[in-house]
């Protein structure tokens, strides 16, 4: 019996994954990525310590994909982020759970999980080309399906499935330039438009430009939006970092995969710099630090409440004068700071550039994906895996995992069907 000869485009995590379960499946692989080095987007995620998946239940996990999580219960039952865990630790990757279930190589290197991979692949047999991969070869029959592919140094025919996997926008210095979506194209696939996500807020308001560098812990955030009412639309709490360009930072990264679509000044998120202090229980403490302060101007009330570079801008938006004396702030004004201290807003005006977002959003139709296998719908012998598909997750190793269980899905049904 003939081997399967699969061809798979894209050597980042799900490209990487597919072509070694394939191989070890049996099938006869030939792995296409455009770049010298596997892996390159892989090796800098989670600030190059790899944030490989979360130790969470597929139910959890879905909860925590923003865009078409229900199409991806199939292939999170089948390969869930234990298995993930479980695979990583089988090809020698030690692991480790921190804070928010996220899942880490027990050395904190991403190389790890890299070179993890790759060996897998090359354990199994695949065969590594860097060639870039430019158009389909289809098979000349009334089906149209896939025969092999067109690289920029030859073509390559005679594959019996073809898994595409080149990833999004995001990060186009690792390779993720939007080949994938051209491809797709080229063989009737509808792609939703990119759009950044999990990436840094602009905002117009002072306080961030005067603020910039400053990282805020244990801070809550409320997310409210002008065409619904101000309704809160998301929250969260952790950490976030005032930026030159606005806001960033691990609450609002997740926060951006809420804000679609963008539009300027339609959303607010609201900080609250005191979460652990209801409002009667902060105007208390208020109180006691005015009334240690007492003598003191305005200018000098927060030495013990806020970060000094915050001070300043706080200050100005209270509309309290600097050099008041703080025995004199009224009742009305100490109840404005309190708002303030638990409400601090930033309007947000846009995304920072895709170029800059940990994934992207939108990508190919999942409606014209087969859920169970990852096939397409449109053309015989095509499959896809990982960012390159309309699915996107919050920060957290959500991401990856959608890479890994789709890849794995494609790989079977590429191999079996």
């Amino acid at each position: 019996m003939n081997k399967r000869k699969i061809a798979v485009i894209g050597g980042g995590a799900a490209g990487m994954l597919a072509a070694g379960y394939a191989a070890y499946l049996g099938a006869d692989v030939t792995l296409f990525e455009r770049n010298t080095l596997l892996g390159k987007k892989l090796g800098i995620t989670g600030k190059g310590r790899c944030n490989v998946t979360n130790n969470c239940t597929p139910e959890e996990f879905i909860k925590n994909v923003t865009a078409n999580g229900k199409f991806l219960y199939s292939a999170i039952n089948r390969f869930t982020p234990e298995d993930t865990m479980e695979f990583f630790e089988s090809l020698g990757v030690p692991l480790k759970t921190e804070r928010g279930n996220r899942v880490y190589p027990e050395s904190d290197h991403a190389v790890d999980i890299v070179l993890a991979l790759k060996n897998y692949c090359l354990k199994n047999g695949v065969h590594i080309l860097t060639e870039r991969v430019t158009d389909f070869i289809k098979k000349a029959d009334e089906e149209g399906a896939l025969d092999g592919v067109v690289t920029e140094k030859r073509k390559h025919t005679g594959f019996d499935a073809v898994i595409l996997c080149t990833g999004g926008l995001s990060y186009p210095v690792t390779g993720s330039t939007g080949d994938g979506y051209r491809l797709a194209e080229s063989v009737g696939h509808t792609i939703k438009t990119p759009t950044p996500s999990l990436v840094g807020l602009t905002s117009d308001d002072e306080i961030c430009s005067a603020t910039m560098g400053l990282s805020l812990k244990n801070i809550a955030i409320a997310v409210t939006d002008t065409k619904k009412k101000n309704k809160v639309i998301y929250k969260d709490f952790g950490e976030m970092l005032f930026c030159h360009f606005g806001i960033s930072g691990p609450v609002i990264l997740s926060a951006s995969a809420h804000l679609r679509p963008m539009e300027k000044d339609r959303y607010t998120v609201a900080i609250d710099l005191k979460p652990a202090l209801d409002a009667q229980t902060l105007d208390r403490r208020l109180l006691s630090d005015f009334d240690k302060f007492k003598n003191r101007n305005f200018a000098n009330a927060f030495d013990e409440l806020l970060p000094s570079k915050l001070r300043e801008p706080f200050i100005k938006l209270c509309g309290i004068a600097p050099d008041k004396k703080i025995n004199a702030i009224t009742a009305e004004e100490r109840k404005r700071i309190g708002t303030l201290l638990k409400n601090l807003p930033v309007t947000v005006t846009g995304f920072r550039p895709i170029t800059e977002a940990i994934v992207t959003s939108g990508g190919i139709s999942i409606k014209e994906i087969e859920p169970h296998t990852m096939g397409s719908k449109l053309c015989p012998n095509l499959y896809f895996a990982g960012e390159v598909m309309d699915l996107d997750a919050y920060t957290g190793g959500f991401n990856l995992q959608i890479a890994f269980a789709t890849a794995h899905a494609a790989a079977e049904a590429a191999v079996w069907q």
